[in-house]
């Protein structure tokens, strides 16, 4: 086991205090958006063996088997399948969607072979993989998540009372489900930039209005009029009144798949996804957002967003479950003077403390304590046992 040492990116929707907080640093006066643990190639964390700090995708490189086991290169190749984070959102994030696993596939060698640079802005496909994650609250976390029920979504427009927006409504109440979702999304996405921003600044000032209030909306449209306070005239400002309003408490989770819309807007998390980049916005963003491949990608289809809680996992494990195979995500919290946990190692883990102090044991008793903010990585094949007083979350693999 190694503890290590990572990265945070500063990304500009970044709260400026949160990481600063969990991990005991002071802040910059800069925004701190996400610290990345895993061998991500754009920021691996690194361990020191001995020989001095190496990134751990460089170790893993070196003897993928060693590290990762034999059941997860036999599935994934020779690389960490996961990437683990602690998200920290200040504003909010785009409204965005990530692709199946086939669309990254095709996506990504289309764009290969018309030549399009792996950093051109135009990029959609940064990598051929899929990018299912989750996002567990650490703090109360406000997010949005999958298509509201289209008649919500008429009534929430409505009460707005924004002619502008009347169209809309009329399509939602009329159409089938599904098809009133994509005609208004597209409707949103393709008007006239500078006729909507008129619109986005008149749904704004009715939603700061309604969010003052304690109607059914109220909570969304505040969010809604934050965004918008944020990004002034953008039209991912009304995409984003076509989605779920979430609170998290902490502990509470989402599970994103393929083609949820979905935004982050304040708080802190922990975060683990699949090892890929692949993002197609829709709107609250400056970036490029790519309309026909959106519409390809997104699954319009409404629902309310499942909260997920963890399950007892035995031993004390607490366990978000998921659909999919390149993560797990588990939650210890540890009482002093209990019994040790045994953490069972076919796959390879990364532990993150995110309260009190927690302490690894190997095979061999060498130990290991954490810190608030503190990580470690522990290659397949090495059991250990973990004590304590706090909070450590557990990311590993299925097999």
């Amino acid at each position: 086991m190694d503890l290590l040492a990572n990265t945070v990116r500063p990304y500009a929707w970044g709260s400026t205090t949160a990481l600063p907080e969990l991990l005991g640093t002071e802040p910059t006066g800069e925004p701190q958006a996400e610290l990345w643990m895993g061998a991500h190639p754009g920021a691996p964390s690194r361990l020191d063996r001995g020989t001095g700090p190496v990134p751990l995708s460089d170790v893993i490189a070196a003897d993928p088997r060693g590290e990762l086991g034999d059941a997860v290169v036999d599935r994934f190749g020779p690389r960490l399948p996961f990437l683990f984070k602690v998200l920290a959102a200040g504003t909010a994030l785009s409204v965005q969607v990530h692709p199946d696993l086939d669309q990254a596939k095709a996506g990504f060698a289309d764009e290969e072979a018309r030549g399009i640079p792996a950093d051109a802005p135009d990029r959609t496909y940064r990598d051929a993989n899929h990018k299912p994650e989750m996002l567990c609250a650490l703090t109360p976390f406000e997010g949005l998540c999958g298509f509201r029920h289209p008649a919500e979504a008429a009534d929430l427009l409505e009460s707005l009372a924004v002619d502008e927006l009347k169209p809309f409504v009329d399509i939602l109440r009329a159409r089938p489900e599904s098809d009133a979702l994509r005609e208004v999304l597209v409707a949103v996405l393709s008007a006239e930039r500078t006729a909507m921003a008129e619109t986005v600044e008149r749904a704004a000032l009715a939603a700061a209005r309604l969010g003052e209030g304690d109607g059914p909306f109220a909570d969304a449209c505040a969010a809604y009029a934050q965004a918008a306070h944020d990004f002034p005239g953008d039209p991912g400002v009304i995409a984003a009144m076509l989605l779920n309003h979430v609170r998290l408490q902490p502990g509470e989770a989402l599970y994103l798949g393929a083609g949820i819309p979905h935004a982050y807007l304040s708080g802190l998390g922990v975060e683990l996804m699949a090892n890929s980049d692949n993002v197609l916005r829709c709107g609250l963003t400056p970036k490029h957002i790519d309309v026909p491949e959106l519409l390809r990608v997104v699954r319009f289809t409404p629902g309310d967003p499942a909260v997920r809680r963890p399950e007892d996992g035995g031993d004390g494990e607490e366990v978000y479950d998921t659909p999919i195979d390149e993560f797990r995500l588990s939650r210890y919290v540890l009482a002093p003077g209990a019994a040790a946990h045994r953490l069972a190692a076919p796959a390879p883990q990364i532990l993150l403390c995110t309260a009190g102090r927690a302490t690894l044991t190997d095979a061999d008793g060498t130990r290991l304590t954490l810190e608030r903010g503190r990580s470690a990585y522990a290659p397949a094949g090495e059991p250990l046992t973990l004590d304590g007083e706090g909070t450590v979350f557990r990311a590993t693999v299925k097999v």
